[in-house]
């Protein structure tokens, strides 16, 4: 399906780009290699709500990346789910009395929207769940064939006991975040209780596919890894991928499943970096659905909040703490960006130069961008009482480059 449309990325003429480095998710800081092509696989939104600040603040982490490696000149081959066909989504129609796929078309088009409006660059694939399920098929054959598929009652588990190992946690951990996260490790006749569900049976009115396994749809894991192993991998590269990515409520049982599920059905590791968006809150809770305090992106453009604002006030805060979101905080935002922008509008300034390339150093640090956002600060301040060259557009381009911000 169509993403959103692409935006022009200036080119940073005389600046050197040093290799990224990011924090993975259990090994640490990591310098990312150098390479023609960069894949990345994020994982996309269950279209059942409205984009709230905390998915913005996700997408804005990736798309960091995907400027910086672009600058950089690696190809970045980008590819993004839309998980469309879901439990939380099925439920919501019902509850709305409203057909899930209206329901999940519209809310696509308004995730779309507020990505454009926020300027994230684009997914060269943008693919939804519901038009893939031949791709799941063909994987999830791949698992059985290879042996690390079981029936129950018509429902299809991978067995992951044999990948256990690398479990990041304990079992008793696992087993109640498994639970937490839409697991069933109490279900009766599983091989193990973190055995995750591939294929489920038709129930009810629920929609459903025809397929080898019956008739049915797809469990969680399977889908992330079948649309990123059908559009990213060269069949030869081992990670097949560079980067999986997503917040860090992915980190298990998500993109620990994922990992198993490839090299169930591959025998090759499926990425070589696992990068992670720490969560937000607001006014010091934890930011959820069943708190009704999510603060949606779209409900802020129509207040006529500037997209710029919203973006500068997520970049404000470090992409891998958790943080909070609140009112003053919004304010503080816009007050930075207004003076950015009387600094930009100056006919002479500080000379940027210096400055351009400690932000592309603060990037290239984990996504260092509370950092980078306070040496433009602190420049708009010196370009007010010492400007002294007509280098204001290059600011401007650095800027928009490197972290999205058009002002």
């Amino acid at each position: 399906m169509n993403s959103w449309p692409n935006f022009y990325l200036p080119p940073l003429s005389n600046t050197s780009f040093p290799n990224l480095k990011l924090k993975d998710s259990s090994k640490g800081l990591l310098e990312i290699a150098n390479s023609e092509v960069f894949k990345m696989y994020v994982c996309g939104i269950t279209p059942y709500d409205a984009t709230h600040l905390g998915h913005a603040a996700t997408y804005l982490s990736f798309d960091l990346i995907n400027r910086y490696q672009t600058l950089k000149n690696s190809s970045v081959k980008f590819v993004e789910n839309i998980t469309d066909i879901d439990d939380p989504l099925l439920e919501r129609a019902k509850r709305d009395k409203q057909d899930w796929q209206v329901l999940a078309t519209s809310q696509i088009d308004l995730y779309r929207s507020d990505m454009a409006s926020l300027r994230v660059l684009p997914p060269e694939n943008f693919i939804k769940v519901t038009d893939s399920m031949h791709l799941i098929e063909k994987f999830i054959k791949k698992l059985s064939n290879n042996g690390y598929l079981y029936e129950l009652n018509g429902d299809f588990y991978f067995t992951v006991e044999s990948f256990l190992k690398t479990l990041p946690i304990s079992i008793e951990e696992a087993i109640a975040i498994f639970a937490e996260r839409g697991g069933d490790p109490k279900r009766e006749g599983k091989k193990h209780p973190l055995d995750p569900v591939i294929w489920l049976a038709n129930v009810g009115d629920d929609p459903g596919w025809d397929s080898e396994l019956g008739f049915g749809r797809p469990g969680w894991h399977v889908e992330c890894t079948a649309i990123a192993c059908e559009y990213l991998d060269d069949k030869t590269s081992n990670p097949i991928i560079d980067l999986q990515g997503g917040g860090s409520d992915l980190i298990f049982p998500h993109h620990f499943m994922s990992e198993q599920i490839v090299k169930a059905a591959f025998g090759r590791e499926f990425a070589r970096y696992y990068v992670h968006a720490a969560m937000i809150g607001l006014d010091g809770e934890k930011m959820s659905k069943s708190k009704g305090n999510l603060v949606f992106v779209s409900k802020l453009l129509s207040d006529g909040v500037d997209p710029m604002v919203i973006r500068w006030a997520l970049l404000s805060g470090h992409y891998q703490d958790d943080r909070q979101w609140s009112g003053q905080l919004l304010i503080k935002a816009e007050n930075e960006v207004n003076q950015i922008r009387v600094a930009l509008a100056q006919s002479e300034v500080t000379d940027p130069t210096q400055m351009i390339n400690d932000i592309v150093s603060d990037i290239s640090n984990n996504l260092d961008t509370p950092n980078a956002l306070k040496r433009l600060l602190n420049w708009s301040l010196k370009s007010n009482s010492d400007g002294n060259v007509n280098q204001s557009g290059a600011v401007s381009r650095a800027i928009d480059a490197l972290l999205g911000l058009a002002l």
